[in-house]
């Protein structure tokens, strides 16, 4: 019996064994799942709402949307005017973890690079990178986290329309917001360029647009011509720049199209929508991975056109020149 017992035991073993070294039939496994799509959230600070601004956001978050069509979430604030409302929006961006940040004018961009030095960060509708940012002897590229475009047109040429346009005037009031660095840039670089032709050019500073009306009051009972640069206050008030230059019958060369559109007789322009839309190229090329914002350059407008206001001419009697187009 205990030898037919072991005999029993190690038929069994054998069996055991032999079943363990058959190979056994894989099951089927379920197909590996897609990776999900990376969706960047991207956080425009616009300063305030005036065409020329309200153009550039359009142009960028258009070419956003055709570099990354639903892997992009673009998130549009607007400050209303406020600088310090700038920076609640921005900071808001940076705690939500925002991908990359396009701010939309001088104070917007100040905001931004105050708030992060590691989110890629694109201006638009800066006129000098170096004056907004204070950058000595700006070369072009801004480094770090910062590049974008600017709306700088050739202000020499703009100085030269006024004695274009108005060769007997003798004096020039340059009208601007002093909070805008970048206003005070271009200022200084027309004031320069004005007194070279042979006019008497004065500043009229005013710090808001609570002492605007004041100002241009002064401006228009003082000079023959006034300027005023590309200024964002002056652009959101330029109805009532309009309102106290006709009557007193001073015409205004403008730094560009939408604030010659509201009180200006000339300008030589460049389309905001168009360097909306290279900012926004460059933000699909960072995320993509496919550029270094560090190694970006300031990108300018590709091309400046000369145009007049038919309304304002014919509010002050001014025959437009040959050359230029209406806006």
């Amino acid at each position: 019996m205990k030898k037919f017992l072991s005999l029993l035991i190690a038929a069994l073993l054998i069996l055991g064994l032999a079943a363990c070294g058959e190979k056994k039939e894989a099951e089927p496994s379920e197909p590996a799942s897609e990776p999900e799509a990376k969706v960047f959230n991207i956080g425009v600070c616009q300063l305030v709402q005036h065409p020329a601004l309200d153009a550039a956001t359009q142009g960028f978050e258009e070419a956003v949307k055709a570099g990354l069509g639903d892997d992009a979430v673009v998130n549009i604030q607007n400050a209303s005017g406020d600088s310090a409302v700038c920076s609640t929006i921005i900071n808001g961006f940076v705690s939500g973890g925002c991908d990359l940040i396009m701010a939309n004018a001088t104070p917007a961009l100040q905001a931004a690079a105050a708030a992060t030095d590691s989110i890629p960060i694109l201006g638009t509708s800066i006129t000098e990178y170096g004056t907004a940012l204070e950058i000595e002897n700006f070369s072009g590229t801004v480094g770090g986290n910062i590049s974008g475009t600017s709306d700088l047109a050739p202000l020499d040429e703009q100085a030269a329309m006024v004695k274009e346009w108005f060769p007997d005037a003798k004096t020039v009031g340059l009208v601007f917001c002093t909070a805008e660095a970048n206003s005070r840039y271009q200022v200084n670089v027309v004031k320069a360029e004005l007194e070279a032709l042979g006019f008497t050019a004065t500043e009229f500073g005013f710090t808001d647009s609570n002492d605007l009306a004041a100002v241009v009051q002064n401006a228009c009972s003082s000079c023959d011509v006034l300027y005023i640069p590309t200024d964002n206050t002056c652009a959101n008030n330029a109805e009532s720049i309009a309102n106290i230059a006709i009557p007193a019958k001073t015409p205004i060369i403008a730094g560009e199209e939408n604030l010659c559109a509201g009180c200006g007789i000339a300008t030589l322009s460049i389309s905001y929508y168009d360097i909306g839309f290279k900012t926004g190229e460059m933000a699909v090329q960072i995320l993509k991975g496919e550029a270094d914002i560090s190694q970006m350059p300031v990108a300018y407008a590709p091309q400046f056109v000369k145009k007049f206001n038919k309304d304002m001419c014919e509010a002050l009697g001014i025959e437009p020149l040959e050359g230029y187009e209406a806006i």
